[in-house]
């Protein structure tokens, strides 16, 4: 039965990878290989918006956190669906309006500023490769519990790791936005059919939310420590009221007060700085078909994280029962609670579906692992390939050229996220955070929320937003961030440290308030007009502009010709 289930995930992967290269672009062009031509429809972006945004942490890592600190790990949920909710008001429709072809380029052309340029290129690379290793790191876990045995000598971990990184950049290297958009859209509706069939196998078998919530919260939550090369229970601290025991219908089982607060605002402000997000609207053909797009994805998220917290929840309530009757829960639980969180889809997939169950949810967490590394491997190719190649190295690379050079990039980045991943160990990590999944993917939205965030928001919305405003504002935020994170590691996630590992409460303002500051004393692009006209102005200005140019350029011309 393992031999059939590899199979169907062998069979899927051929199959994805087929799809990309039956409907890449035909020409070597910029356009078609990073924005898809720009004429992607609002469903099937908002479809491919989120199997590029429901990444491992989301399918693997939200039900996790659920099922090791109980209520407190439904503030990944919250905090990754409501970020959608300041694009949808601040940014999807005036980004598109402006067009361009990453978050570097956009802030390049509004601010009319190279040195703009090449640090947003610099934060984006950062923010792509802490957002990657996490992905790896989630193939590697589901390839060890799926098949169990490596490749070529390989670890389990290391194969899974190194097959999931190989074929979708492969994919991505062939097939470019246009393939990537269409098999994004597919995986997210397997993942989606994996979480409701799932819901169904454990609500058929009469599982009830508010019941197991209770049944779960009658004993105070503990959890696997691997301490003097055994492993044992642990209960965990009540961070909201030290000295009292700590159930899994409470908050505070792993956030106090201001680790909550800064856990959300983290992950509400960190999704409108994602380039793989962000890119997406550039394909939208319109700025209102980008905003229409993000409705659809809040209601999808919604049902989806719906679903992974219910999910997280049965995974806590009936696993330790089941230990007792399959033998092969021994090996992934200690008194019936699973040592690597990343499990739990996993076993209740195997204990509903037998083999063919864990090959499904197995096949979904890799579809979530491979489709959000495409996005990714995109914008780091735009990032690369069109911001700095195209523009800077070879101003006069051909559309082919150019294309390659994004490739490189995509091989590149590639790589070095996959060697990142191979040289973590995850159960290792387990004791210091409720998903180490969700915790890695939680930095990089602290970073995209420090760094990028309050310099993207300012530029669409503030006139005054300077050049020299916005290299100060997103280098204020990265290096108060990576300091705060480095203190965090250090100092622990107890008390002040939950707010150093998730800093973007602090970070953001600080960069929002130099980057206000130094542009009150610097100068606004010459052509500030045209440029808010672009983002701001309805259709029907900015052919009114174009025409009085056009007006204008056209009377020059008249009044320069030669004289009679």
């Amino acid at each position: 039965m393992i031999t059939a289930s590899v199979l169907i995930l062998v069979a899927l992967l051929i199959a994805v990878i087929m799809v990309g290269i039956f409907i890449r672009p035909r020409r070597a062009s910029t356009l078609d290989f990073y924005l898809a031509g720009q004429r992607v429809g609002v469903v099937t972006n908002a479809c491919a918006i989120c199997g590029d945004y429901f990444s491992a942490a989301s399918f693997l890592g939200v039900a996790a956190s659920v099922y090791v600190s109980g209520l407190d790990g439904i503030w990944y949920a919250t905090g990754f669906a409501a970020g959608f909710v300041p694009v949808l008001l601040f940014v999807a429709a005036p980004l598109r309006r402006f067009g361009e072809f990453s978050i570097p380029d956009f802030l390049g052309r509004r601010l009319e500023s190279d040195r703009v340029r090449f640090t947003a290129v610099v934060a984006v690379q950062l923010i792509i490769l802490s957002y990657l290793v996490p992905q790896a790191v989630g193939s590697g876990i589901t390839w060890e519990l799926l098949v169990g045995h490596g490749i070529a000598g390989l670890s389990p971990y290391a194969t899974g790791v190194v097959v999931a990184t190989t074929v979708i950049t492969a994919l991505v290297t062939l097939g470019g936005m246009r393939g990537t958009t269409w098999t994004q859209a597919i995986q997210f509706l397997l993942l989606l059919a994996a979480f409701v069939w799932l819901a169904i196998a454990v609500v058929g078998s009469g599982f009830h939310y508010a019941d197991a919530v209770a049944d779960v919260s009658a004993e105070p939550l503990a959890n696997p420590v691997h301490t003097g090369g055994q492993w044992q229970l642990e209960a965990e601290a009540n961070r909201l009221h030290p000295g009292e025991a700590i159930h899994f219908g409470e908050p505070g089982g792993r956030y106090g007060p201001l680790g909550q607060f800064a856990l959300i605002m983290t992950l509400v402000m960190g999704t409108a700085g994602l380039p793989h997000i962000m890119n997406r609207y550039f394909t939208s053909p319109t700025g209102t078909a980008a905003r229409m797009t993000t409705v659809w994805v809040l209601g999808l998220a919604g049902l989806f994280y719906a679903l992974a917290v219910m999910l997280g929840t049965a995974a806590r309530a009936l696993i330790p029962a089941a230990a007792s009757r399959h033998p092969w829960l021994d090996e992934l639980t200690v008194d019936g609670v699973l040592r690597v969180p990343e499990h739990a889809l996993l076993a209740l997939g195997r204990l509903y579906g037998g083999q063919a169950g864990l090959g499904f949810i197995a096949t979904g967490a890799l579809i979530a692992v491979l489709s959000t590394i495409a996005g990714l491997l995109l914008a780091s190719a735009a990032s690369w390939g069109h911001d700095v190649y195209e523009r800077h190295i070879n101003p006069r690379a051909t559309q082919r050229q150019a294309v390659w050079a994004g490739r490189g990039a995509v091989l590149t980045v590639a790589g070095l996220s996959a060697a990142l991943a191979l040289s973590l160990r995850p159960d290792s990590l387990t004791a210091m955070f409720p998903s180490i999944v969700a915790t890695m993917v939680t930095w990089a939205f602290a970073f995209a929320g420090s760094a990028l965030t309050p310099v993207f928001i300012l530029t669409i919305w503030w006139r005054r937003m300077t050049a020299a405003g916005a290299v100060a504002g997103i280098v204020t935020g990265a290096v108060t961030a990576i300091t705060m994170f480095a203190t965090g590691t250090i100092a622990g996630d107890r008390g002040l440290g939950e707010m150093l590992l998730t800093p973007t409460v602090v970070a953001a303002p600080l960069a929002a308030g130099v980057a206000v500051v130094i542009s009150l004393y610097t100068r606004t692009p010459a052509n500030l007009e045209r440029l808010w006209l672009r983002l701001h102005g309805t259709a029907a200005d900015r052919r009114a502009e174009r025409l009085a140019r056009l007006t204008i350029s056209g009377v020059a011309d008249l009044h320069s010709g030669p004289q009679r």
